[in-house]
């Protein structure tokens, strides 16, 4: 006779707004297992009566099979004595925090109403708009709280009396789905042209017959407007970029399904699960060889960049073709257009027909985009499907505002323990933007309940998101000091208060002595930090110029690894006498040529010296150059460096590694080769310094954090080397290492420091 036993079970770490109660619930169901599971302070609690072999192989799939951006660091069981019942339910949060309902993220389609969609015999066969209670828009269309349809912008939609009926009935699936419609009470689908004009015939099959004939078409979605193009047409595709003056930068794709996937690019399972699971981001993923998509879709990339369709919209739209480029339409790193008018007005010249629908969008939310590190999801955009979903903190603290950064911007809203980050909203370069980040903020307020006491900031006093923070005049605020905030969010991710050594490697961050940091070693929590060591200091010639120009790094590196006796080097020579002449002027004058300890300027300069990249269109773009250059075997030998110290603080020496570079240049070494050994030679140092400062501070954890992590050679290598020498490493995963997660790391440091002072 099987044994019949009940087993509670406690899980810390990442596992709150992953999707993990549904995933629990799933598996007991597939075990046939009685209980429970709920969110508490701690986590996620859950208790699970049945076979004890099924209980055992319930635990096991816990920690096997979890959602992918969950983060399990314990799981503790015990026995408990046998309760009978039957039937597995997610029960309501037991603590303070969650006794307030949190607005769930937008949701991809079902696939129960993917049945139905495709079904002839079901009354919404085809309709473009079809969701129940698990699935739908659900963020973007909320005006206000209670979520209630008078507060969405599905009150514009009155039911019919079969949707009503189904909203009031316990028993459906559609009960209190807020968004619920048909055919005969819903939104509704048009195609119109660069005039406003309805393109005749059903707006669907249009669309589909204009994009498979080569043309743009701006589709509006769940959170804004994409820009489609046939992905296999070359004159599409080039017609797309050239429009949208958007000269290399990869575009997003979106196929029908797994299997057309395949077809040009490959994935493993966590990035099935990835890409399958109910958030559906984009996903890094690497390219097939002798894939029929346009090689303009991604230029000099190994990856790219897919979703899965996660409207039934795009469902209907894919069935058609092997992939779609769906770019966010936008410009300039602006947020995502949504509002009918401006997208109407502002696509005029790039799109050439417009299909759109009458369901408003309250609020803009990008698509998410993700890649798998080390068998580890790592948010590298946070939006779509994950906000506005809550960050457990440490512990409860103040109500903080944090505007984050200027690049990549996001904001952050604290209460309680739980933090808040908003989807993406850009690059704040203009006031449009700005107006978008007091939009997105007034809406997180509202639908939070939160009211701010402390607002916290960049320490750079010119950045637009300082001056935003300056507005809020009856409000204390908070500078928080760039990499300071990097490390933060990494240590908030993971719940952990610190100390710890953080590698917080980027492109700019204002230092506290007024240089550009971004190769630093810091020591610090939440609350304080030091900069314990970092990459040697070179000027940046032309200042922002130089992040546009890679070449002007690489001149920096070669004044001083070499001083005026540059060796001869084709990016040398492709520069006449006056320019280098008034470089060494700029550099020696400190004119225009602010300090730097920049890895990511580093990694410019060294993109530039192995002849990949002299000039960039984006941000990054000369270090993605290099990491996709990588070849050569990963016991290769490695450059030179040295360590010295200045005043207790340890610099690393970069001259070697320059002069080593250069000899592999003028020897003709190839540019794989010589990106290998690069990223080779920087884990090592890496793991010098961390050493080093283990001995000197006691400390046993590192912090990876900043735009840098996003490179998946580098911060695997540099991960793996650490854990051999015993450390213990946290890296992001929620939360994207670079700019756009710096908001979380300025609202817990305001929040620390807020309770130091015991204010």
């Amino acid at each position: 006779m099987a044994c019949h036993i009940r087993r509670s079970i406690e899980i810390e770490g990442i596992v709150q707004g992953v999707g993990f109660r549904p995933f629990v619930y799933q598996l007991a169901q597939k075990h046939r297992l009685s209980g429970w599971v709920l969110n508490d302070a701690r986590g996620v609690k859950i208790e699970v009566e049945g076979d004890a072999a099924a209980v055992d192989a319930f635990v096991q799939a816990l920690q096997t099979e979890h959602p992918p951006l969950a983060v399990i660091t314990s799981l503790q069981t015990r026995e408990q004595p046998a309760a009978g019942g039957s039937g597995f339910e997610i029960r309501q949060s037991v603590h303070g925090a969650d006794a307030r309902a949190q607005i769930a993220p937008d949701t991809h389609v079902c696939d129960d109403c993917l049945r139905e969609l495709f079904d002839p015999a079901d009354r919404r066969y085809r309709y473009p708009f079809i969701n129940c209670t698990n699935c739908g828009p659900r963020y973007t269309i909320i005006e206000g709280i209670p979520y209630d349809r008078p507060k969405t912008t599905m009150a514009d939609f009155p039911m019919c009396d079969a949707c009503r009926a189904e909203y009031e009935n316990p028993g459906s699936r559609r009960f209190h789905a807020q968004p619920n419609a048909c055919p005969d009470c819903g939104p509704q689908l048009r195609l119109t042209d660069a005039d406003r004009l309805d393109i005749a015939g059903d707006p669907l099959k249009e669309a589909v017959r204009l994009l498979s004939q080569g043309a743009v078409v701006a589709i509006k979605g769940l959170g804004g407007y994409h820009l489609a193009v046939d992905a296999t047409n070359d004159a599409a595709v080039a017609k797309l970029r050239r429009r949208k003056a958007r000269d290399e930068k990869p575009f997003a794709l979106m196929a029908f399904d797994l299997e057309r996937v395949r077809r040009f690019a490959r994935f493993d399972a966590i990035e099935e699960r990835l890409l399958t699971g109910p958030e559906h981001p984009i996903v890094l993923l690497r390219q097939r060889p002798g894939h029929s998509l346009s090689p303009l879709v991604a230029p000099d990339n190994r990856y790219f960049g897919v979703m899965l369709p996660y409207t039934p919209l795009h469902h209907l739209l894919l069935e058609s073709f092997d992939a779609l480029v769906m770019t966010s339409a936008n410009f300039s790193d602006e947020p995502i257009l949504y509002r009918d008018d401006e997208a109407a007005e502002r696509l005029r010249g790039v799109a050439d027909a417009w299909l759109t629908h009458n369901r408003r969008i309250h609020v803009r939310a990008d698509d998410s985009i993700a890649r798998v590190m080390a068998g580890q999801a790592l948010l590298i955009r946070r939006a779509r499907g994950y906000v506005p979903r809550g960050i457990l903190l440490p512990r409860p603290q103040t109500p903080v505002l944090a505007v984050g950064a200027e690049l990549k911007n996001t904001l952050c809203l604290t209460r309680d323990d739980r933090a808040y980050l908003s989807q993406h909203i850009g690059d704040l370069k203009n006031a449009g933007v700005l107006d978008s980040l007091d939009e997105i903020r007034r809406h997180l307020e509202r639908v939070l309940e939160v009211q701010p006491r402390l607002v916290a900031h960049d320490l750079h006093p010119d950045y637009l998101s300082t001056r935003f923070a300056e507005e809020f005049a009856e409000l204390p605020k908070l500078a928080v000091q760039h990499h300071h905030a990097h490390l933060a969010s990494c240590l908030a991710e993971h719940g952990h208060p610190g100390p710890a050594i953080g590698v917080i490697f980027d492109g700019i961050g204002l230092g506290e002595d007024g240089t550009i940091w971004g190769g630093e070693f810091l020591v610090g929590d939440l609350a304080s930090f030091r900069r314990a060591g970092h990459l040697r200091s070179v000027p940046m010639p032309g200042g922002d110029a130089a992040t546009r120009e890679p070449w002007r790094m690489a001149a920096s590196y070669l004044q001083h690894a070499y001083g005026d006796d540059w060796p001869r080097l084709p990016l040398v020579e492709r520069r006449s006498e006056d320019d280098i002449r008034l470089l060494r002027q700029m550099m020696a004058k400190g004119l225009n040529a602010p300090l730097t300890s920049s890895c990511g300027r580093l990694f410019d300069a060294v993109a530039a010296l192995a002849g990949l990249r002299e000039e960039v269109s984006y941000e990054g773009q000369a270090a993605l150059g290099l990491e996709m250059a990588i070849s050569g075997p990963k016991t290769d030998r490695l450059y030179g460096w040295d360590l010295a110290e200045q005043n207790g603080t340890l610099i690393i020496e970069t001259a070697p590694l320059i002069r080593d570079l250069v000899d592999d240049v003028l020897a003709g070494v190839d540019a794989g080769r010589i990106a290998c050994r690069f990223h080779l030679s920087l884990a090592r140092i890496v793991v010098a310094v961390c050493r080093e400062l283990r001995t000197r501070e006691g400390l046993n954890v590192v912090v990876l954090s900043g735009g840098v992590f996003q490179n998946r050679f580098l911060t695997e290598t540099i991960s793996s080397w650490l854990q051999a020498e015993s450390f213990e490493v946290l890296r992001h995963s929620l939360v994207p290492p670079n700019d756009g997660g710096l908001a979380l790391g300025q609202a817990v440091v305001a929040g620390a420091r807020y309770e130091e002072a015991g204010a």
